[in-house]
């Protein structure tokens, strides 16, 4: 039951609420400021300064038709308001509305407004402002913020973005303008695939070649001998730069008419294929529509080739050497083609020169040449007896249960050994002692016997690589760079690219001649613990806060090969039988120092010969010559 004089109470109160409403102004002692006057697009009466934008997205003759209307009918939009004073027409021709990239007039009108220039924004539609959700919704925000608020009329839509109503339109406006532009990009990428898939691929305009009336590329002779002569002066030797000064001097223009080149420019003559004859299609693409970044297409996107799709000005062998040529241009290698060479006998039998500075040679051609040393029915190979054929005279120890143990497990630091890493290969400052100062040598692999070997060679080698710094009678090793050639070592080996992998290694010498042999079957992998997948921590019965990696070597998890966790080593016989196979070789087979025997890999290049090429830069350059004879004639002409 509810207390009377609680109701009453209340009633009280309700009832000094509506007296304080009731509050009676006495017109003298008040006084109003009413609120400025909310500036609308329409109206005449309040001064504005006033911004058009205008923008075309392609360079197309009727898009330009487009934009100068724009300009025209917007110029007398603005005079047909008194109180309005036109800033600027901002205007961006053939640019996308994606993003803000290159919209230099839009991006100069926004730091208009930033700087209290402009009251009004004038503009066609929500596209012509922008294709891009974000933009357009962040920029209208972002003025309607300013010190002084900037609006934005779009006429299409009658949307006036300082109106609060407008918002929700606005929004749905933008929203529409880039899923357009989206529709658009899929159409043209279905378009393109169509055009692909038929065998019809994109030629655009390219030095060297006109289109004839079918949209064929034909040779234009004159622009072709720019062509062949960039091509023939790489081949011969000569660097970039020195090209695109020669052809500054010569006054050979692009494709665009430039006489300026630059060394790039040079490099996109030489990296096109189209110059031989053919067309690889798709080597890059749109990552997105709203962005527009161009990708270079490394197997994102489909891609075709057509050999021979129209005439060549050079031919696809020199263009193949000349891609060659500058894939390991960065690595310091200046040779036109490397040789691949094996050795066939011998202890290093199989192994195959690596050069460091030389990317273009595959695992498959490192394997064929290895292999290439071995005979099918080769007799001369030296079998690994078993324990179980050894035969002991009476008297002799019985040691077929023993063990040389692995040198592995013990003092590595100061064994022989070679280590991989992301970037580097080095030897261990056992292997650069013993070296000493013939620190200048050469790498070999064996594919066929997942086999590594280094020995001294001649500074004359261009396989050559110092592997050790000098420093009075002390030598200490060096990194030696594998960017070249890392991925496809890897590869051979089997190796994991995320690992580092350690080889300990076994002496050969005889007399001033020595070579460390390292056999990868006993590699040692370092691996870091994130290596380590959830699933595998899970199967290792432990939580991963608290496994606790075996051996551990510095920042990296050591680990040994399976075989080794079941033995301490190779069985004594087996041991000794093997070095005691090694040492019984003659002189004959013993060839350390053997250049190798050139290799064949795959199809031999037949590039055009020296003299050729030769011959053909002379007849050009002469024409330098004869342009500073008729310059100097004209200067002493009085």
């Amino acid at each position: 039951m509810i207390d009377p004089k609680e109701k009453q109470a209340r009633i009280d109160r309700k009832e000094k609420v509506r007296r304080r409403m009731r509050v009676e102004i006495d017109p003298e002692k008040y006084v109003y400021f009413p609120a400025k006057k909310t500036v609308d697009y329409y109206d005449n009466e309040v001064p504005q300064r006033v911004a058009i934008y205008v923008r075309v997205s392609t360079d197309d003759v009727r898009q330009t038709t487009s934009y100068e209307l724009q300009k025209i009918y917007y110029e007398d939009f603005v005079r047909n308001h008194p109180n309005w004073t036109l800033v600027n027409i901002y205007a961006d021709e053939g640019i996308s509305g994606t993003s803000l990239k290159h919209r230099d007039a839009f991006n100069e009108m926004i730091a208009d407004c930033r700087a209290g220039k402009i009251d009004l924004i004038i503009t066609k539609s929500v596209s012509r402002f922008a294709r891009n959700v974000m933009i357009t919704i962040g920029m209208a925000r972002e003025l309607s913020q300013l010190k002084n608020p900037v609006g934005i009329f779009f006429e299409s839509e009658a949307i006036f973005s300082l109106n609060d109503e407008s918002q929700m339109a606005l929004t749905f406006q933008a929203t529409m303008a880039e899923e357009e532009s989206h529709t658009r990009s899929r159409s043209m990428e279905t378009s393109l695939k169509m055009r692909l898939d038929n065998g019809i691929p994109l030629t655009p305009k390219l030095l060297g070649y006109t289109h004839d009336a079918d949209g064929n590329l034909i040779i234009n002779p004159e622009e072709a001998k720019t062509v062949k002569l960039v091509f023939y002066m790489y081949l011969f030797g000569y660097t970039t730069q020195q090209i695109s000064d020669t052809l500054i001097a010569l006054e050979r223009r692009s494709y665009l008419g430039n006489i300026k080149w630059t060394s790039s420019a040079i490099v996109q003559i030489l990296r096109n294929e189209r110059h031989c004859g053919d067309v690889l299609t798709r080597k890059t693409f749109t990552q997105d529509y709203r962005s527009h970044r161009q990708l270079k297409n490394r197997g994102e996107r489909a891609q075709s080739m057509y050999l021979d799709h129209h005439t060549g000005i050079v031919s696809r062998d020199d263009f193949i050497a000349v891609q060659r040529m500058l894939e390991n241009a960065k690595y310091g290698n200046r040779s036109i083609l490397p040789e691949l060479r094996v050795i066939n006998s011998g202890i290093l039998k199989g192994f195959v020169s690596i050069n460091p500075r030389w990317a273009g040679f595959k695992e498959t051609e490192y394997y064929q040449a290895s292999q290439s040393a071995y005979d099918p029915d080769d007799s001369d190979a030296v079998p690994v007896p078993s324990v179980q054929q050894v035969e002991l005279s009476a008297g002799d120890f019985d040691l077929r249960e023993f063990e040389v143990a692995r040198s592995e497990f013990f003092d590595a630091q100061n064994r022989p050994y070679l280590s991989f890493s992301e970037k580097f290969l080095k030897f261990s400052a056992a292997c650069a002692r013993k070296f000493n100062a013939r620190n200048t040598v050469e790498l070999l692999i064996n594919p066929v016997e997942r086999k590594f070997a280094v020995r001294p060679t001649e500074k004359s080698n261009k396989n050559r690589v110092v592997f050790s710094h000098i420093s009075g009678e002390k030598a200490t090793p060096k990194e030696i760079s594998t960017a070249a050639f890392r991925s496809t070592v890897y590869s051979l080996m089997g190796w994991n690219p995320d690992y580092k992998y350690r080889i300990l290694g076994t002496l050969y010498e005889q007399g001033a001649e020595l070579a460390y042999i390292f056999d990868a079957a006993d590699s040692e992998v370092f691996f870091r613990y994130n290596v380590l997948s959830a699933k595998e921590v899970e199967e290792s019965g432990m939580e991963s806060a608290t496994l606790q990696p075996f051996l551990p070597s510095g920042k990296r998890i050591r680990a040994i090969p399976q075989q080794w966790a079941d033995s301490f080593g190779k069985p004594f016989y087996v041991h000794e039988m093997s070095l005691s196979a090694l040492a019984d070789q003659n002189e004959h087979d013993w060839k350390l120092r053997m250049q190798g025997q050139l290799f064949e890999t795959g199809k031999k290049l037949n590039v055009t010969p020296f003299h050729e090429l030769k011959d053909f830069i002379r007849q050009q350059l002469s024409e330098l010559n004869d342009m500073e004879a008729q310059h100097d004639r004209s200067e002493r002409t009085p």
